[in-house]
């Protein structure tokens, strides 16, 4: 049997998680969050979800793909084969496998937008137009179908160019670089952003505790979606980035270190974007799209400085989706070698062609796309994840597993929050998700 790859590195594998932690929900979508539900308010039940979920989701899913030294669909199917039937578990898989892929290829017609707008930041184009008004239209000509088949599809095989190397010799070693370059750039921006006038509103605001947003049930419901989304537990990526760790790393430790840096780099993007919008006295009351590529290039553009700003900002926000993207198509790939005993590189071309095909047929109707993938799949792969290890393989296993790598055992509450309390928060999620029109 071919010895799996693994990440070279303790911090390699650290950087990679917390590369594919970091993406646009923590750029377009935290701040947005925080600037509806309160400031500090908001603040506080994320801090608590992100705590109770990077405690439970990402521990687990690490040690799943640790233990099982495989896939979502061989992993499901090895937890199953413990009660006697492995095909069912193995069913189960492509759920999160599928989900992954298709989550992958509606990111990249997002990247091939950033992609754009990042050239276009070096050359002026991004800046160029004259206001709002047509900073709108610009961006929907961009999103229309057929509207940047060019720029997706170079930002997909960049992509793949780096899966081609492997774990060690790509992943790890592009998010060594990618992750760190990333969080200079924007505590750059962020000390720039602090001298202009008006900056110090949006501080106020950002850790201001209103006692009403607090109590709001939608508070906690947004907060909750948040943290779960940005942490990425869905049952594949971390769950096949575990797979590669060896047996000496301690998962707790790293899965602590992965929890924090993604909310240190959602915090960041406030510290950001909600004093800059203060600055000019702008209501920050719309996230996604509009925000990154509507609202704020015309922000940038009135600022002293706009166009290094603008450059910066769209390096940073690159850098931080495109070492999402590589862990979207990673577990993918490696589906593909494990099932069809593919080399890395036919592996990542299966899914290359795959991805150019999709990716450029569905480029009018995304943002629809990745709404039915967060609200439906997402969370229904991070509960089947969290059935199959914490129901299916019960305690003894589960304690076993995750104390590698550890001098003292993880305290006993851990199995029972992640049975009793994550896996219902998955189903919870979904519900919500659903009834909602999501909530990530």
């Amino acid at each position: 049997m071919k010895k799996r790859e693994s990440f070279n590195t303790r911090w390699g594998f650290i950087l990679a998680c917390i590369g594919s932690a970091v993406g646009m929900g923590n750029i377009w979508m935290f701040p947005t969050r925080v600037s509806l539900y309160g400031g500090g308010a908001f603040l506080i039940p994320y801090f608590i979800f992100v705590a109770l979920i990077g405690f439970t989701g990402v521990i687990g899913e690490m040690t799943f793909g640790r233990a099982t030294r495989s896939g979502p669909i061989d992993a499901f199917g090895i937890a199953c084969e413990r009660k006697g039937k492995r095909k069912p578990g193995e069913a189960l898989g492509l759920i999160p496998v599928v989900g992954s892929l298709a989550m992958a290829i509606g990111y990249t017609v997002v990247m091939g937008w950033i992609l754009k707008y990042t050239v276009g930041a070096f050359t002026g184009a991004t800046l160029a137009p004259a206001d709002v008004d047509e900073f709108s239209a610009a961006f929907g000509s961009m999103a229309s179908a057929f509207g940047n088949t060019g720029w997706q599809v170079v930002i997909l095989l960049a992509a793949m160019g780096i899966l081609m190397f492997g774990v060690g010799g790509g992943i790890e070693k592009v998010n060594k670089v990618l992750m760190p370059v990333f969080f200079l750039l924007f505590v750059g921006l962020g000390i720039y952003v602090a001298f202009q006038p008006g900056a110090v509103d949006g501080y106020h605001y950002i850790f201001r505790v209103d006692g009403k947003a607090l109590g709001d049930p939608k508070t906690w419901i947004f907060a909750l979606g948040q943290a779960f989304f940005s942490l990425s537990v869905a049952g594949n990526g971390t769950l096949i980035y575990g797979s590669y760790l060896s047996d000496e790393e301690n998962i707790p430790a790293a899965a602590g270190r992965v929890a924090f840096f993604d909310t240190l780099a959602a915090l960041l993007a406030s510290l950001v974007i909600i004093p800059a919008m203060a600055t000019t006295g702008a209501k920050l009351d719309q996230g996604g799209p509009g925000l990154l590529f509507i609202f704020l290039p015309n922000l940038i553009k009135n600022m002293p400085g706009g166009k290094i700003i603008v450059i910066i900002f769209f390096v940073a926000v690159l850098f931080a989706g495109l070492t999402s993207l590589i862990n979207l198509y990673e577990a993918p790939i490696a589906t593909v070698q494990e099932k069809f005993h593919l080399e890395r590189k036919p592996a990542c071309a299966v899914i290359a062609v795959i991805g150019v095909i999709v990716s450029i047929l569905i480029q009018g109707i995304v943002s629809g796309w990745m709404d039915v993938l967060s609200i439906y799949i997402c969370p229904l792969g991070a509960g089947l994840a969290g059935i199959m290890l914490f129901w299916v393989c019960g305690k003894e296993y589960v304690e076993k597993q995750v104390n590698k790598g550890r001098n003292s055992h993880l305290t006993s509450w851990f199995y029972p929050i992640c049975k009793y309390v994550y896996v219902p928060v998955c189903i919870l999620v979904l519900i919500l998700g659903i009834a909602l029109g999501g909530i990530g």
